[in-house]
Parts: C-alpha cells; sequence; structure tokens
C-alpha cells in the first residue's frame, strides 16, 4: 500500500491536546495548511463541510476526517494522536484517539474510495492500532506505517491511487 510512502515526519502529531471533536479538526487544519500552503480556513471548511454529513469516527478510537477540495492536485494526508482521546461521536461510542486526516483533489474523486478502503483495511489490524498508541516518537509511526505499507505492496499488483501522496 502506497498511502503513507510520502508521508513525512511534519505530517505526524503526537500526543495534540485539544477541548474537544472542534479544537481537533481546528488544530489539524491550521497544521495541514502551514504545511501544504493551503487556507486554513477552507480546509476546515471542507473537513466540516463532511463532518457534519455524519460522524468520520469509524471505531476502534479511530477517525478519518476528510475533504474533497478544488484548489489541490494531489492528495494530502496527516496522522494525529490525541491526548487524551476525545469524542467523536462514534458509533462504538469509543472515544477517539488516532485521526488520519484525508484531503483529496475533487479532480481525482473517483480514486478517493479505493484510498479510504485501503486506510480503513490497514488500521483494521489490532497490531498497527496498538503500534500506532505505543508509538514514542514520528519515526516510530513512520516505521510503523511502512512496514505495514509494505507488506500491502508486495501483495498487490501495478500503482495505486495512492502514490501521490505528500
Amino acid at each position: 500500500m502506497m498511502i503513507f510512502r510520502n508521508l513525512s515526519q511534519e505530517d505526524i502529531t503526537l500526543d495534540l491536546a485539544t477541548k474537544g471533536k472542534h479544537s481537533a479538526l481546528s488544530k489539524i487544519a491550521v497544521k495541514i495548511a502551514r504545511r501544504t500552503g493551503l487556507d486554513d480556513r477552507e480546509v476546515l471548511r471542507g473537513i466540516w463541510r463532511r463532518e457534519r454529513l455524519g460522524s468520520t469516527a469509524i471505531g476502534r478510537g479511530i477517525a478519518v476526517p476528510h475533504a474533497l477540495l478544488r484548489s489541490i492536485s494531489s492528495p494530502v494526508a496527516s496522522f494525529t494522536r490525541l491526548a487524551p482521546p476525545i469524542d467523536f461521536k462514534s458509533t462504538d461510542l469509543d472515544p477517539v484517539d488516532l485521526v488520519f486526516t484525508l484531503l483529496w483533489p475533487r479532480s481525482e474523486a473517483r480514486t478517493f474510495l479505493p484510498a479510504l478502503s485501503q486506510l480503513f483495511r490497514l488500521v483494521r489490524a489490532p497490531l498497527i492500532r496498538e503500534g500506532l498508541r505505543l508509538a514514542q516518537s514520528p519515526e516510530e509511526v513512520m516505521a510503523i506505517l511502512e512496514s505495514e505499507a509494505g507488506r500491502s505492496t508486495r501483495s498487490q499488483r501495478g500503482p495505486t491511487a495512492l502514490e501521490g501522496w505528500r
């Protein structure tokens, strides 16, 4: 799986303290905007537009806030571990501590769902979730994600929709 091939240490935040869902998404949006040169209000508006349709919490303490944006030409991702976990209105009622934020080019919307599906398969693995929760540094997070990505790419044929991640 190529989802984290271009993820850098600057895209990883560990133990972000927030006052709740809005605070967490605002802080994540600002960090992504600074890293990519996007407008933080546009990023936050896009994420909230999707969040209003229903919680992006997928269970087991994981949320995947995301947005399709016209202003980007390649996917953008970040990983944030929250401390303490927060209520994200998950159907399993578990508070969220692992947040994968995805911004996707609207022009590439057809590739978004397959990419999202790959991410869901990755975080289904208990060892991956536990490793992300115990990681002491962005380097450790990257090693966990790259290790799993390497396993996944060996089992796939050809490129995936996620090769353009930054």
